[in-house]
């Protein structure tokens, strides 16, 4: 190196007479320019990440809002699949579910259709629980078998008198009746177009309930009061009717108005006493009055020897009327007035009625039998019967 060059801080010689700053410059211009072209890069990076938050932040909404084109992935497995079934006749899903410890599959739908969800078959039973029919008052019973057999002891133990020293004897035995209330198959069969099934805004289930319990309950509410026995819960109305005076067990007792089709014309309100009255004590605290809307409209305008209404209306709503204290429940099925109808019950019918039914419902999906429309064929078990013949009185407008 010769004496007019100096060595650089990279190694190359320079000029010896040459600014020692420009080598600086240099270096730094072009770091400049590397760390301009690294924040370039950077900044397509953040941008390119900021894009696919947004875009996942906008399918997340989506996923949030109602689904009106697609069914949305939420709910019981179960609830899903019985709703694929409902609307497109897809079954593969209910297959091996199990519902209570019951695996739903094949041999199910053999039987007769597929077990629905919990809650919809609790929404059926909320609606016959509320209805207007004896179901409210009478006692109800779940069982699994075909039949439900009711145990009655309408005797009394014999019992006697003894001193110390003397021989006890022997006192009567109790006599026990058996009751079998066989239970017969319930059906309903509404329907809907395919189009409107294909609607994932529909509420399929919601429809289907509320179709099926209302057909259910006007069934069951004429079949617990009027039904014959055959292929039908037996009506309390269908068993023999005797005069109280004379009433034996198998029959249920009834009092007269004493005038044929009508209250009696000078004391109208001494049927309704005998009728309360003709009920043993030991029913009257449980007992309840069941008529339809015309019998309670001629009832209510009665009053007693001091002017006074017989009739009370409930004071919160959903309290039921009250008729010299004891509520009534308005069922249209009960009879009209006329000659020699039992227009008026009165008694304990948690004791005097058992209501007997399987728990579960089952939906057969029918697309063939009414094009272009889907039948759904609903079933369930239930029956029904007298339990104690003691427990329930009858209003018979005659004079014997």
């Amino acid at each position: 190196m010769t004496e007019t060059e100096i060595k650089s801080s990279d190694g190359f010689a320079v000029p010896k007479g040459q600014d020692a700053t420009s080598e600086v410059k240099t270096a730094l211009a072009g770091f400049l320019s590397e760390f301009s072209q690294f924040q370039d890069e950077m900044t397509t990076k953040f941008a390119k990440q900021d894009d696919r938050i947004a875009m996942l932040n906008t399918k997340t909404m989506t996923h949030l809002r109602p689904a009106l084109c697609a069914e949305t992935e939420t709910g019981a497995p179960h609830k899903k699949a019985m709703s694929a079934y409902l609307r497109t006749g897809d079954d593969d899903a209910l297959r091996g579910i199990e519902l209570d410890g019951k695996s739903l599959n094949t041999a199910v739908n053999a039987e007769g259709g597929y077990l629905v969800d919990p809650q919809t078959s609790e929404m059926i039973q909320g609606v016959l629980r509320g209805s207007s029919s004896l179901r409210s008052i009478a006692n109800v019973v779940n069982v699994e078998a075909t039949s439900f057999d009711v145990l009655v002891d309408h005797t009394d133990i014999g019992a006697g008198w003894a001193d110390e020293t003397s021989a006890a004897a022997e006192t009567g035995t109790p006599s026990i009746d058996r009751i079998a209330i066989p239970l017969h198959e319930l059906s309903a069969l509404p329907k809907a177009s395919q189009r409107l099934l294909d609607d994932t805004a529909f509420d399929i289930e919601g429809w289907l309930a509320g179709r099926i319990a209302d057909k259910f309950s006007r069934a069951e509410s004429n079949a617990f009061i009027s039904g014959d026995g055959v292929d039908k819960p037996t009506g309390m109305l269908t068993h023999p009717t005797v005069d109280n005076d004379s009433w034996t067990w198998g029959n249920i007792g009834y009092v007269v108005t004493g005038a044929s089709g009508d209250f009696d014309g000078t004391n109208p309100a001494d049927a309704i006493v005998d009728l309360v009255y003709s009920l043993g004590a030991r029913y009257r605290a449980g007992a309840t009055f069941v008529m339809n809307s015309k019998t309670a409209g001629a009832v209510r305008k009665m009053k007693d020897a001091d002017g006074r209404f017989l009739w009370s209306d409930g004071l919160a709503a959903g309290e039921p009327a009250r008729l010299m204290g004891y509520p009534v429940l308005i069922a249209e099925d009960m009879p009209d007035i006329a000659a020699d109808a039992m227009a008026i019950a009165f008694g304990d019918f948690n004791a005097g009625y058992t209501i007997a039914e399987r728990p579960d419902l089952r939906v057969l999906r029918d697309p063939f039998s009414a094009k272009p429309h889907v039948l759904f064929y609903a079933t369930k078990r239930v029956g029904g019967d007298v339990s104690d013949f003691a427990a329930i009185k009858l209003l018979k407008f005659g004079t014997s």
